[in-house]
């Protein structure tokens, strides 16, 4: 694209090649603590601690995982959820001078064996619950893993004994095999803190990988990101580039993230954390998203931002007498991860009076990409312009060497800082994820209109081919959410012998609502998709598979779907 029509619709002060500060991803919490040492920076389970208690934990953190021989090529996995565990490793791993690899608890034992083995993970921090440390130690006979740190999640409370008799009760703690492969966190931070976080020099900070973020794996196995120092610290430094071209908004040191998305994936490790931290912000960590905790929070600490997936903010929109809570302290909420339906988005700034704005981006880029301004209204429909720093292009979904003109839907390719190095150990998916001009090829297909606004379409897996037309799952699902009966749903493909492929909608209502038909259903859509868009079946479940993110998922249903066949 050889011009840039998205700088016309920046905010005031905001420039595109504005200068984006590279640094260590440490040096954002080190900066944080020399500016608000006696600041709340983290709040778990009643417990709360200060920007100079948690650099304390992480240096201590640092010299324990160095006695444990991490240092620079040396790969540390993180197996938690949401607690200061993760927070203090993290930074921990850094200062240490290794990389953090990320896993997921909804990972199957065969798919963790897999990024072990392929990320060279030989030390593993989990905690001492039954979802967690059960299948670590399994692969801790199974696998390349040689140690596991083991927190105890009650120790990171306000009153751990309270904390672990109920955990007990409960039967959530699990048994716990000490040996000399086994560490508990407690001894990992049991040093003095003394000593320096490994330098990098500028010119490496592009090079040294800080985090291995393995890919969902739609089609294979999982890849790993390999995201650098510079990849992350810039990422953090978009999003407050943005966030102070409106600096009535969000106030340094003065502001409440709820972080319920989890750390581990990446749009929470940046938005959540880094940029939470770089904030000076006191970070409300809750270990899972449970909409009544999320709404009963916001109401009394005050929560200020708020950062989620769709399907968040419409159980906040849905759950049982939500008009009776106080959201307004929300300043900010921003939605990513998935395609925000218009309907949520402008019934959740009816409900809190917040603007509810979209973003996009993926894991490959770190993972900063679009943003909404917020000194004005969504452009509905639109995940926003393309942040500081970042170039687009639009690439012809048969031939992505090919860009196609503005306004015409195409392949989102993207270039900038914050786009990853490549492939962990995959220098040929490497290859094929960029064009020939060195673009990053996101899979993702949408258009640009002619004031820089970016709509997604769809995934280009997610494609269907119907009748020999492109049909995306997105506008039928965007068509079928204006449905007064329904609150979530998701389409996908199913086998037709005559047109190949047909769309089929699966829909969760809204409480109370009238089941329609799926004659009903197409009557609605009449004018609102295209012939070869209307869905020919349609299921009605309680709920719909999501991920641990929060998005909805389709591999399940397209599983599902296959066995039928057979």
């Amino acid at each position: 694209m050889s011009e840039l029509p998205w700088i016309p619709s920046y905010p005031a002060g905001l420039s595109h090649d504005h200068e984006i500060v590279r640094t260590t991803v440490w040096q954002i919490l080190e900066d944080a603590v020399a500016r608000w040492p006696d600041h709340p920076a983290l709040d778990f389970m009643g417990k709360k601690r200060t920007y100079r208690e948690l650099s304390a934990m992480v240096r201590r953190a640092a010299n324990g995982f160095r006695a444990l021989g991490v240092k620079p090529g040396v790969n540390v996995g993180l197996y938690l959820p949401n607690t200061p565990h993760y927070v203090v490793a993290f930074f921990g791993i850094l200062q240490a001078g290794g990389t953090v690899v990320n896993y997921s608890p909804l990972d199957t034992e065969k798919v963790l064996a897999h990024k072990i083995e392929d990320s060279e993970t030989d030390i593993m921090v989990t905690l001492d619950v039954k979802s967690l440390y059960p299948q670590m130690v399994q692969l801790l006979q199974s696998t390349r893993l040689r140690k596991l740190v083991v927190g105890a999640l009650s120790e990171m409370a306000e009153a751990p004994n309270a904390v672990r008799e109920k955990l007990e009760a409960a039967g959530h703690l699990a048994e716990i095999a000490w040996d000399d492969r086994h560490m508990t966190f407690e001894a990992l931070l049991a040093n003095d803190g003394h000593g320096e976080p490994t330098p990098l020099a500028d010119a490496e900070l592009s090079e040294r990988v800080a985090v291995i973020q393995y890919t969902g794996g739609t089609s294979g196995q999982p890849k790993g990101a390999m995201l650098t120092h510079a990849n992350l610290s810039v990422a953090c430094n978009q999003y407050w580039t943005t966030a102070r071209a409106e600096p009535r908004i969000l106030q340094e040191g003065q502001e409440r993230f709820l972080a319920v998305l989890p750390l581990f994936h990446i749009y929470a490790l940046t938005v959540d954390m880094l940029f939470g931290i770089r904030m000076g912000a006191e970070i409300v960590l809750h270990a899972r998203f449970e909409v009544e905790a999320a709404v009963r929070d916001i109401a009394a600490k005050k929560i200020t931002v708020f950062p989620g997936v769709p399907t968040m903010f419409a159980a906040i929109l849905h759950h049982p007498g939500i008009e009776h809570h106080d959201l307004s302290s929300l300043k900010f909420c921003g939605s990513g991860g998935a395609p925000l339906p218009r309907e949520v988005q402008q019934r959740f700034r009816g409900l809190t009076g917040c603007l509810l704005c979209e973003g996009w981006g993926m894991t490959e880029t770190s993972p900063t990409g679009t943003f909404t301004p917020m000194d004005r209204e969504p452009r509905l429909g639109s995940c926003g312009l393309p942040m500081p720093g970042i170039s687009f292009e639009f690439a012809n979904v048969e031939n992505p060497n090919e860009t196609v003109p503005l306004g015409q839907r195409g392949e989102i390719c993207v270039k900038g800082p914050n786009v990853m190095l490549g492939y962990w150990k995959n220098p040929a998916a490497t290859a094929t994820s960029r064009t020939k001009n060195g673009f990053f090829r996101t899979g993702d297909v949408g258009y640009m209109d002619r004031d820089g606004f970016v709509y997604i379409v769809d995934r280009t897996k997610d494609m269907l081919l119907c009748g020999g037309f492109n049909v995306y799952p997105r506008t039928i699902e965007d068509a079928i959410y204006e449905h007064p009966a329904v609150a979530e749903v998701t389409v996908i493909g199913v086998h037709d012998d005559r047109r190949g492929q047909v769309p089929k909608a699966f829909i969760k209502l809204k409480p109370g609502a009238k089941e329609p038909t799926l004659e009903e259903l197409q009557a609605f859509l009449e004018g609102r998709v295209g012939k070869h868009e209307m869905v020919k079946a349609m299921a009605i479940r309680a709920e719909l598979p999501k991920t641990l993110v929060g998005k909805l998922s389709k591999k399940e249903l397209y599983e599902e779907e296959a066995k039928a066949r057979l």
